[in-house]
């Protein structure tokens, strides 16, 4: 995510932070290339321009120049800015009425249906509420059918009607179910196009005065750049959206939409999407983007998400076993498994500041730990209760059973104990020990 940007703009502040005498001229050069970084990671000229005059300004009323750390301050004048340029502070979603109605907009292969899905599921599992899906694209039936596949995924009924093509029907037959029914939101899946044209306009726009939707969103490809943003300005004109949702941002996105789409629309982007799973929709934080695109990480967003699979009786029982030093492989795998529900591997380390920048060559699949399973699947329910009994033969064995070498089979056993000591050690108050520990490693 943003990884061209963040290199660009951290060698443009590499100007200021060398030894050299800071001048104005140092200061016009380094904002000249965070202009050009923005202009390549395709936010609008004139965005990008009043935005490093704005910085400017601003760099010189706060004497930039004779502080102390003019690097460090420059920076976050920066990340102040984009903060700001990307809408300040997150914007919820409007949940007001019973039930509550959520209009989705969008071109043709935005991901509309997708996000639909994930909106219900995050809505579902984060808000405790009882969501409605509805099949509102009348021209493709493959779009029916996916939605339906998609809430048979996540649990959540979804509402079609295969015998009208009137859009504004559905929705309104959709709506009376729902309050017939008892689901408290409605979200509401439209038609979509390969380009914006007027009959595609006059649909939605009918739609939308015939339902009053408490809450329009307009779904939008991040990956398409300055287009995205256009393509967002046609759709405000007629809809007057209550807020954008911005699709792929784990893809090879440049970021351009992410900041220029709110001072274009002056509409929040509200959530973004971080990936194929169910659970890959974030609720949209300026300042936590900002932090990002700057190589800063998003160190609250990482311990929400370990919040999120963290379970207090779990813990509990986990805590005994590293005490009685019961601590085993299933115990192991369990912990695993736990990770890879927070989410894309190389997404969760760009949360972790300065390692994005180390890791950003190296190729993070999500079947990052395919091996490390497969080995502990291959072996016996006694072996994993007792690592200790593993002996060469066995090693031999589990190589084989799970396609790897004995070599890797060693390096998991050497990192399970070393795993399992650190915890003991932090389990017992062992602060001291920790220390000598650390200073043994020197």
């Amino acid at each position: 995510m943003f990884d061209n940007l963040s290199d660009k703009l951290d060698k443009a502040f590499h100007i200021l932070k060398g030894h050299g005498q800071i001048t104005e001229v140092n200061v016009a050069e380094t904002l000249k290339e965070v202009r050009r970084a923005l202009v390549d990671a395709d936010v609008n000229y004139k965005i990008a321009k009043d935005f490093t005059k704005t910085v400017k300004d601003k760099a010189i009323g706060q004497n930039v120049l004779s502080s102390l750390k003019p690097g460090e301050l420059m920076v976050k004048l920066v990340k102040d800015e984009l903060t700001a340029l990307m809408g300040g502070d997150a914007k919820g979603i409007n949940l007001s009425e019973n039930p509550s109605v959520i209009l989705m907009s969008g071109l043709q292969g935005s991901g509309k249906t997708t996000f639909s899905g994930k909106l219900a599921n995050f809505l579902k599992s984060k808000k405790t509420k009882k969501p409605l899906l509805v099949a509102c694209d009348v021209y493709r039936p493959a779009a029916i059918d996916q939605l339906h596949v998609v809430g048979e995924q996540i649990g959540v009924e979804v509402y079609s009607n295969r015998e009208t093509k009137d859009p504004v029907k559905i929705a309104q037959d959709a709506i009376a179910h729902a309050k017939a029914n008892g689901f408290n939101v409605v979200i509401i899946d439209t038609a979509g196009r390969l380009a914006v044209d007027d009959a595609m306009m006059t649909e939605i726009s009918n739609i939308h005065k015939a339902i009053q939707p408490q809450e329009t969103l307009f779904v939008v490809d991040s990956m398409t750049g300055q287009d995205a943003v256009n393509t967002a300005k046609a759709f405000n004109d007629i809809l007057n959206f209550d807020g954008v949702i911005l699709t792929k941002l784990d893809g090879d996105t440049r970021g351009g939409a992410a900041i220029s789409i709110k001072s274009v629309v002056d509409k929040p982007i509200k959530f973004i999407g971080t990936g194929e799973k169910m659970e890959a929709i974030d609720v949209f934080y300026p300042e936590r983007m900002a932090d990002r695109i700057l190589g800063m990480g998003d160190v609250v967003s990482l311990v929400e998400r370990a919040q999120e699979q963290y379970d207090e009786e779990e813990a509990r029982k986990l805590q005994k076993k590293i005490a009685k030093n019961q601590f085993g492989f299933d115990d192991f795998l369990n912990q695993i498994q736990q990770v890879k529900k927070m989410g894309n591997m190389k997404d969760l380390i760009g949360m972790i500041p300065g390692a994005g920048k180390m890791m950003k060559d190296i190729d993070i699949d999500d079947d990052a730990f395919k091996h490390i399973e497969a080995i502990i699947h291959s072996m016996t329910p006694e072996e994993r209760a007792k690592p200790s009994i593993i002996n060469a033969s066995r090693k031999k064995r589990i190589g084989k059973g799970s396609g790897t070498s004995v070599t890797q089979v060693n390096q998991l056993l050497k990192q399970f104990n070393q795993m399992s000591k650190m915890m003991k050690m932090m389990q017992g108050g062992g602060g001291k020990k920790m220390m000598q520990m650390m200073k043994g490693l020197r």
